[in-house]
């Protein structure tokens, strides 16, 4: 504790005597500082103790005494140390009456006593609470260490939140909560999600204060890592500012946890190196050599049912890497990610069922709506995204899936999504793929002459071939879908054969034709 007006007139040296603000007496002491001035305010920072000896003041005078103690008042001086026996036998009343008004403590200093003696009190006391705020400091260093080398983060808060005597909270890349202590504080720190993300825009190292009225508490927000982009946010709540103690506890636990969450460029070059070659060797059907080079890096999730992720952009991927990578922390999985040569492209293999590839499916879910809205990206959020999905596979089928990937990635490119399953392709249908210009083109060159023959009146060429084919072939069916006689239609047929020269009993030429048809429908 630092010192306070009433430690130094419990100070058994000092003999100092109270003669107003007896109730005010607990506020610390940041200096004591001398001056004779008749307005000492341009000189003072607040929190002072103004020893006077009132040499050129007028102490008698009741109005001058108020617009003195005022003053001092408003420039957060703490205390007045008046000296008797040097100019005024005893403090007057005009002086004790102000400073009982104004509510500021107002000290006797016997002639005895010298102001060195109380300056030295003061600076002795200020040293002996920074000595002790210094030594509390490496002691919680050291039992933060420790908690964090045997606890991991969790018991890291847990001894930041006891050093601070408040709570704390870790989030991860995204702004979620990864670990709070106490337990109760996860609802509070869950509160302040906005205040993190706010925070991660701005660039790194930051920091921000969150408090007034509508809060419970105090809370440092502050960011953890060492690049561009933050990888993690710490909170700490407090009922007031934090001391000199507690700000080292702070500091250390801050660089702890940049210790433990931001791993060496050289670290994770060497990973993605590992992991791209594990990727090759899987996709060219060598599972047990994959296993062997991953070692016990990825778990059983080479073993494990897995599906494979593709996410494509030109600005990067740095917005559903850090969506991936705050998810297999919060679920503790193994992911394999891999970067491909270009740049542009991020390889995502990650168990079926799996927080990764939920977090892909709500990072894309939100990049849709966000583009839906208009709005523009935040930054690191890829504008230009696109996600293809595989569906789930198994050790000796990561070629097929990367395939599968591949293709749901082209289909979404193509209709404008953030994300397509190839599940979905599977299970819905191919006429939604026909939307293509490279395929309606061939459509239209296929069916010209059938409409240009239609233009001169000459016969409904093209409706009576939807007709057909619709009917398989039945004649009957189609003529009388048509409304027409079958041998009309067959007559027709043999148009459509004369002018297309294909025969229709050949049936990739019937396919062909049925598909030029439904392409051009949905235009």
């Amino acid at each position: 504790m630092p010192p306070t007006l009433a430690s130094l007139v419990h100070h058994s040296a000092l003999k100092l005597t109270v003669r107003a603000g007896e109730d005010r007496l607990d506020v610390p002491v940041r200096w004591a500082h001398v001056s004779e001035l008749a307005d000492p305010v341009p000189y003072m920072e607040g929190g002072e103790l103004l020893l006077i000896t009132a040499l050129k003041l007028d102490a008698e005078d009741p109005q001058t005494m108020r617009r003195y103690v005022k003053r001092l008042v408003g420039a957060g001086v703490v205390g007045l140390g008046f000296a008797v026996g040097v100019n005024y036998d005893e403090i007057p009343k005009a002086l004790v009456d102000a400073a009982e008004e104004e509510g500021l403590p107002l000290l006797e200093v016997p002639r005895r006593t010298p102001f060195l003696a109380i300056t030295k009190a003061v600076s002795a006391a200020i040293a002996a609470d920074q000595y002790r705020a210094v030594t509390a400091g490496f002691a919680a260093q050291r039992e933060l260490t420790r908690q964090a080398l045997s606890e991991g983060p969790e018991g890291l808060l847990a001894v930041l939140a006891a050093q601070v005597d408040g709570w704390a909270a870790l989030y991860d890349a995204s702004g979620a909560v990864v670990a709070a202590a106490p337990e109760w504080a996860g609802r509070r720190a869950a509160r302040l999600t906005a205040d993190v993300e706010r925070l991660r825009d701005r660039p790194a190292p930051a920091s921000s204060v969150v408090g007034g009225p509508e809060h419970e508490d105090r809370v440092e927000l502050h960011t953890i890592g060492t690049g561009r982009r933050p990888r993690a946010a710490l909170a700490v709540g407090t009922a007031a500012a934090l001391g000199t103690a507690e700000r080292y506890a702070l500091h250390s636990a801050i660089a702890l946890l940049t210790l433990t969450t931001e791993r060496s460029r050289s670290l994770q070059a060497a990973e993605q190196r590992i992991g791209a070659a594990v990727l090759r060797m899987l996709l060219a059907g060598q599972p047990d050599h994959a296993r062997a080079v991953a070692g016990d890096l990825y778990g059983d999730l080479l073993d494990a049912p897995y599906r494979i992720v593709l996410a494509e952009s030109a600005s990067g991927h740095a917005g559903i890497a850090e969506a991936v990578e705050a998810a297999v922390a919060r679920s503790g999985e193994s992911v394999l990610v891999v970067p491909e040569a270009d740049g542009e492209r991020l390889v995502v293999l990650a168990a079926d069922g799996g927080g990764a590839v939920a977090a892909c499916g709500e990072y894309a879910a939100a990049r849709e709506a966000a583009r839906a809205g208009g709005q523009e990206p935040s930054a690191g959020e890829e504008d230009d995204l696109v996600i293809g999905l595989s569906a789930p596979a198994g050790p000796i089928a990561a070629a097929a899936a990367y395939k599968q990937a591949e293709q749901a990635l082209s289909v979404a490119r193509r209709r404008g999504r953030v994300l397509v399953e190839h599940e979905q392709l599977a299970a819905g249908s191919v006429l939604p793929l026909l939307a293509d210009d490279a395929v309606r083109a061939f459509a239209d060159g296929l069916l010209r002459a059938l409409h240009e023959h239609d233009a001169t009146g000459r016969g409904d060429l093209v409706a009576s071939l939807r007709a057909w084919l619709s009917r398989h072939g039945q004649w009957d069916a189609a003529a009388a879908d048509l409304g027409v006689h079958r041998h009309t239609l067959r007559y027709r047929m043999r148009r459509v054969e004369e002018i297309l020269g294909r025969s229709l009993d050949d049936p990739d030429v019937r396919m062909e034709l049925w598909l030029a048809l439904k392409a051009t429908s949905a235009e």
